[in-house]
């Protein structure tokens, strides 16, 4: 079970303090990839307690209490304190390239390559981390708290969820590689032992044989170093509400004549056509 960071008993360490008073959007407006490596920074003295847009000013004094320092106004070259926003992702552009569900820090995006990808607004942190990587800008950020800011905006409850959240996903993305490599590995034994299976009778032969298990040895090293890249694919073991908006986003698109098929021309938005035949990999998440 994954503790979060507000249920840590009272000997935690500074950087623990810190990290559990933090939103944990995990945005890295802050200039630190995640809450935790600014923490850790404030923590260790290398940062100052006001680069946290989301926690406002009622964050900047939390944190500048536990840090004995006078609380300082929110850095502007960090953001402004402002309402959250939850993405929310236009269907009609939509392409299907995964990219915002590789961004998003807590799988709050669900989808696959070529399908309609939905936003889960219950688990979106307003980080919006999914907006630049999004190719056909079809992302945007919708207020939704109306005057409230910071951490009138968003209660300890859900920074837990999105820190339990964050940590599934950095577990989930751990088993994917895994895995992948597994699989890599199963595969180049199989390759490898019907080659040697193979007689070669000639010293010809022989060198074919050995140049085959160079090429294959060296295609597995290659297919690992690009594992990370493999394109993510989240909507297996998902809740039946969230299969219920899934199969919803993609009967609209269907309806629409957006859903891409094999060979299928697709209109883009700048007019031009292009093929559903994508070279997009569809690994399961499990």
């Amino acid at each position: 079970m994954i503790r979060s960071p507000s249920s840590v008993a009272g000997d935690a360490s500074l950087a623990d303090r810190l990290e559990a008073l933090l939103p944990q959007t995990q945005c890295t407006k802050c200039g630190f990839d995640g809450c935790r490596p600014y923490a850790e920074a404030m923590a260790a003295g290398e940062a100052a307690s006001n680069r946290c847009p989301p926690g406002g000013a009622e964050g900047i004094v939390r944190l500048s209490a536990v840090l004995g320092v006078a609380p300082q106004p929110l850095d502007p070259a960090r953001g402004v304190e402002q309402a959250r926003a939850v993405a929310r992702i236009d269907e009609s552009l939509c392409i299907g390239c995964t990219l915002c569900i590789q961004a998003c820090p807590v799988d709050a995006i669900v989808g696959a390559a070529k399908q309609m990808h939905t936003v889960l607004p219950d688990w979106c942190t307003g980080c919006d981390l999914c907006v630049a990587p999004c190719p056909v800008d079809c992302i945007a950020m919708i207020p939704v708290t109306g005057a409230n800011t910071g951490w009138a905006a968003w209660s300890q409850e859900q920074a837990d969820a999105a820190y339990g959240r964050y940590q599934s996903r950095k577990v989930r993305l751990v088993r994917e590689r895994e895995e992948n490599d597994a699989r890599l590995a199963a595969k180049a034994a199989a390759k490898l032992e019907a080659l040697q299976a193979e007689a070669a009778a000639s010293e010809a032969e022989q060198a074919a044989q050995a140049r085959k298990k160079a090429i294959i040895q060296a295609a597995i090293e290659r297919a690992r170093q690009k594992a990370a890249a493999v394109q993510p694919r989240n909507t297996d073991n998902v809740s039946p509400a969230v299969q219920a908006q899934i199969d919803a986003a993609e009967a609209r698109r269907a309806k629409r004549g957006l859903t891409d098929q094999p060979g299928q021309e697709r209109q883009s938005p700048d007019g031009s056509t292009a093929t559903g035949d994508n070279d997009h990999n569809d690994d399961s998440r499990s």
